[in-house]
């Protein structure tokens, strides 16, 4: 039997390497190929290989034009060629397919891509993109120099090679008049989370005039007043996730407790932003402690551990305090322990390990300074907007308070942006992203935790910022351009407990008045219909002259809040 005439694709790291002449005989030979098989399929070169005198990475790019009827039999025929599907953390979507494959002539092997485009839009802007390269000089010199400084830099992977160029193409773009059309409204956002922070994005949706789909278990959740529609369902539930891509016109998420499985099944009918790779990374403890040092990101000392051996080869390797954690699961502190000694160790596997075997994470206690965290969107075009920095208070795990222009040294901002857009670009994260860091006391930096969503400590951005983490979140992931992010004043956010027995959520109509006396202060709940001991109800924020003069304002506003049948009148 006769081999295909595609061989297969070899997974190198990213170089530029100088043009090679060779490249359009290579790729007219290919576009030859699938021709012959569909003759009036249209199937252009594409990327730096067609621009005669520009170095690359030496990958020949073509684009092929079908519509959503013919895609499959594309795929199938090309697969016949000996294409294969694409490698790597980050895939197309089966709607708009990458396949790979190669061809060796004269001794060199050109690897190629194949992009299957099922709209035309996609295809005129990588032509007009290529020929306007071809036809100035001062361009491609522009992009030699932009690709040569991102391998400079130290980035080897493909997909972090390409996530690095996205802006810059997309400027281009829009400068010759081909720019992505966003996601307008009216259209549906699709939501994987109904709780509190889905509430928030929905707000910021419908006020941009958007509508809203949930799904979430509860028919009672947060955002389930101001949806469209809701589906009753679990993160895991792959059927009613598709019932979701069907209304909608794209789906994010405000959890990282959602199956992959169900977003991989969204992505294949609508977009699913932030994406699967920052949820797959965020959602396993030790995933995140490996991406975030691949990424040249300081963590706390770690190991994974399976038994109490481990556990205990773990303390000798980083020491006491230490804090076991399950790898996946937990939230707002749950699904951890404090080990502080030798005999504490007996039984603390057991105690996390759903099953046997199970992996842990044992890491470090970092004797830190602060804490802070960087809140950064990114577009679905590359772009990047970095909020100010904030400086956090946690309680037992759950986060108490957040000010914000954090009162650090503007070095100390500075790094913590620079580090929380860098993390964004290397998840190819279209979004949001929340970096949480431990300031230490010789000034390093350290990475806590990763969200890929708004978060609890960008609640300020609300009335203390330009623009709010839930809208630009919304302009994110619609293809909008972003927005300003200055802090309007300095701000403080203290988050609304529940205490008490579990009773229906009800604030003493007098003490809502009392903490709303100081013009400065804001009150934001949740809608959630029951309260109980240190359950987040909502939130309190308030401007001032200073973090400090604004935190006491808001602390202030706090105390005065009184749930109904709560006889200690705690917050």
């Amino acid at each position: 039997m006769q081999p295909p005439p595609i061989g297969p694709y070899v997974r190198l790291p990213a170089a530029v390497v100088p043009w090679d002449p060779r490249n359009l005989d290579v790729a007219a030979e290919v576009i030859a190929l699938v021709r012959e098989r569909r003759p009036g399929l249209v199937i252009e070169h594409i990327g730096s290989t067609a621009v005669p005198g520009l170095p690359g990475k030496g990958i020949i790019d073509l684009s092929i034009a079908t519509d959503a009827d013919a895609l499959p039999s594309v795929v199938a025929m090309l697969r016949e060629l000996g294409f294969g599907a694409q490698p790597g953390p980050d895939p197309w979507p089966p709607t708009r397919p990458m396949l790979v494959g190669s061809l060796v002539r004269d001794g060199t092997t050109f690897r190629i891509h194949c992009h299957v485009l099922p709209e035309s839009d996609e295809l005129r802007r990588d032509l007009a993109f290529r020929d306007a390269l071809r036809s100035d000089p001062a361009l491609t010199r522009e992009y030699a120099d932009l690709k040569a400084g991102i391998v400079a830099g130290g980035v080897t992977e493909g997909h972090q090679y390409t996530y690095r160029k996205q802006a810059w193409i997309a400027d281009i773009q829009r400068r010759l008049g081909v720019d992505r059309a966003p996601i307008a409204p009216p259209a549906t956002i699709g939501m994987l989370g109904g709780g509190q922070l889905g509430r928030m994005l929905a707000l910021a949706a419908r006020s941009m005039g958007y509508r809203v789909a949930v799904l979430d278990p509860d028919p009672d959740c947060p955002t389930a007043a101001l949806a469209d529609r809701v589906i009753v369902a679990g993160y895991d539930d792959v059927g009613a996730a598709l019932r979701l891509a069907e209304i909608s016109d794209v789906v994010t998420y405000e959890l990282e407790h959602v199956s992959l499985g169900v977003v991989g099944a969204i992505d294949a009918v609508v977009p699913v932003r932030p994406g699967r790779v920052p949820l797959s990374v965020t959602q396993d403890r030790l995933a995140e402690r490996r991406f975030a040092e691949s990424s040249d990101a300081e963590v706390a000392p770690w190991r994974e551990v399976r038994t109490t051996e481990e556990l205990r080869a773990a303390v000798d390797a980083v020491g006491l305090p230490l804090r076991l954690k399950s790898a996946t699961g937990g939230y707002d502190g749950r699904s951890q322990l404090r080990l502080t000694a030798m005999e504490e160790l007996d039984g603390a596997v057991d105690l996390l390990a759903r099953a046997t075997g199970d992996r842990l994470l044992a890491e470090a206690e970092m004797a830190f300074h602060s804490e802070i965290s960087v809140i950064v969107s990114r577009s679905v075009d590359g772009r990047i907007r970095t909020f100010p920095v904030a400086a956090n208070v946690h309680d037992r795990g759950i986060l108490a308070e957040s000010v914000a222009p954090a009162p650090v040294a503007p070095d100390v901002a500075e790094r913590a942006t620079r580090l929380g857009e860098r993390l964004a670009v290397a998840m190819g994260l279209t979004g949001t992203l929340t970096a949480e860091l431990f300031l230490m006391p010789d000034g390093r930096i350290v990475v806590n935790e990763l969200a890929p969503r708004v978060h609890n400590s960008g609640h300020w951005t609300v009335d203390g910022a330009a623009t709010s983490q839930f809208e630009q979140h919304i302009r994110a992931i619609c293809g909008l351009d972003l927005a300003d992010t200055h802090a309007l004043a300095p701000t403080a956010m203290v988050n609304v407990w529940g205490a008490g027995a579990m009773r229906d959520a009800r604030l003493e109509p007098l003490s809502v008045r009392h903490a709303l006396a100081d013009p400065a202060v804001h009150l934001h709940l949740y809608d959630k219909r029951r309260v109980f001991e240190r359950r987040k109800m909502g939130h309190v924020t308030a401007t001032g002259s200073s973090v400090e003069d604004a935190l006491e304002r808001a602390r202030a506003a706090r105390d005065q809040l009184r749930w109904t049948g709560d006889e200690e009148g705690e917050p």
